[in-house]
């Protein structure tokens, strides 16, 4: 590297005491030290100023700030280093399961977002998914894929767009809190249902999918409509699916239902990503106490039978309810607020997850030279 200022060769005697301790810093969501993750893209020292250039394959913009304050401490032990000048940036790569299916043009990952039966939650934890991503730094989009109940309309607000076709082919998408949207239920009458078999239902689907005009996403989110069938079928054979989130409450019954989904979703290999449990538990808005009126540690337990993490466990509170149905969800109505920490959480637990399904990346140093 070089420019108009002087710069420095960083030695060997320096360049391996850098490397331990950049990589003693674990990231909390690879499990793994930043070089042997892969995210230490450049090294290079002006004078006592070490240039440190990191790059993650997951969406943690909040987390940078006490990154960069953990990594300056822990590199100010070194004579060599009076000053650490971080800059940080988030690259995902673009990854299918199906190898078969050739990626959706503008989108580099796909996340459908399943339960096995209706009224667990799946779509408002889909929406805030989607928005909690793009919180973190990511350009997200999603997809509403109920074709019979689609919700997502209602649920970001936006219930006077209509799509349309500026060339006779593609169609638009609608905007909403920072993130891009399409649903059949923008194109339905607000009282008018769609009355299809499953495979026009699942036409409908490829369909949204592939001819709308679609920004740059580094992630879509697709909003799976429970069970099964036609759809979920189609969406494995021909949509390059990256990896899937499966959503439950700790109920029994519910449980079930979700075990049926992670059994699908890994019978056409499509990686599971995780769990998340919804209305996990209740606190008392009086006295404080916490009680779980579905019972306790169901998604827990279906995660370690499937050997897939825990993304997070959502308490049952009315807010998040109220929130969506007025079109504002929980991420963006009360973005400061323990629930959106939790999505944020889940968002981050999710892209690092993805970033796992693929090979790290090798480690890209550059070392200036003398001038």
């Amino acid at each position: 590297m070089s420019s108009a200022s002087q710069h420095y060769r960083l030695s060997d005697d320096l360049l391996g005491p850098v490397l331990a301790i950049l990589d003693a810093h674990q990231d909390p969501y690879l499990a793994q030290g930043l070089v042997s993750a892969g995210c230490v893209n450049k090294l290079d020292i002006e004078g006592k100023r070490l240039l440190l250039g990191l790059v993650y394959p997951y969406p943690c913009m909040t987390q940078y700030r006490d990154t960069v304050m953990t990594v300056t401490k822990a590199l100010a032990v070194l004579d060599a280093i009076d000053e650490v000048e971080c800059e940080i940036d988030f690259q995902p790569a673009t990854i299918s399961a199906l190898s078969a299916v050739d990626p959706l043009p503008n989108v580099k990952q796909i996340i459908a977002v399943a339960s096995g039966k209706g009224g667990v939650g799946k779509s408002t934890t889909a929406v805030n998914l989607a928005l909690a991503l793009a919180a973190e730094g990511a350009k997200v989009g999603i997809l509403d894929a109920d074709i019979y109940g689609p919700s997502i309309p209602l649920m970001l607000g936006v219930t006077d767009f209509k799509p349309v076709s500026p060339d006779g082919k593609m169609m638009t998408a609608a905007e909403a809190h920072g993130i891009t949207a399409q649903s059949i239920g923008f194109m339905l009458g607000q009282d008018e249902a769609a009355v299809w078999r499953g495979p026009m239902a699942a036409g409908a689907l490829a369909q949204l999918l592939s001819e709308t005009q679609w920004p740059e996403l580094d992630y879509m989110v697709i909003d799976m409509p429970p069970g099964t069938g036609d759809i979920q079928l189609t969406l494995s054979q021909k949509v390059p699916v990256t990896g899937a989130v499966v959503v439950t409450t700790p109920q029994d019954i519910a449980l079930a239902d979700a075990k049926k989904g992670v059994s699908m979703f890994q019978k056409v290999n499509i990686p599971v990503l995780g769990i998340v449990e919804n209305m996990s538990f209740h606190v008392c808005t009086e006295c404080g106490h916490k009680e779980h009126p579905f019972g306790s540690d169901g998604g827990r337990k279906m995660a370690e039978r499937y050997q897939v993490p825990l993304l997070g466990e959502l308490p049952l509170k009315l807010n998040i309810r109220e929130d969506v149905d007025n079109g504002v969800p929980t991420v963006v109505a009360d973005p400061d607020g323990e629930v959106a920490a939790i999505y944020r959480d889940i968002a981050r637990r999710v892209g690092a997850q993805l970033a796992l399904t693929q090979v790290t990346p090798s480690v890209s140093i550059n070392i200036s030279e003398d001038e």
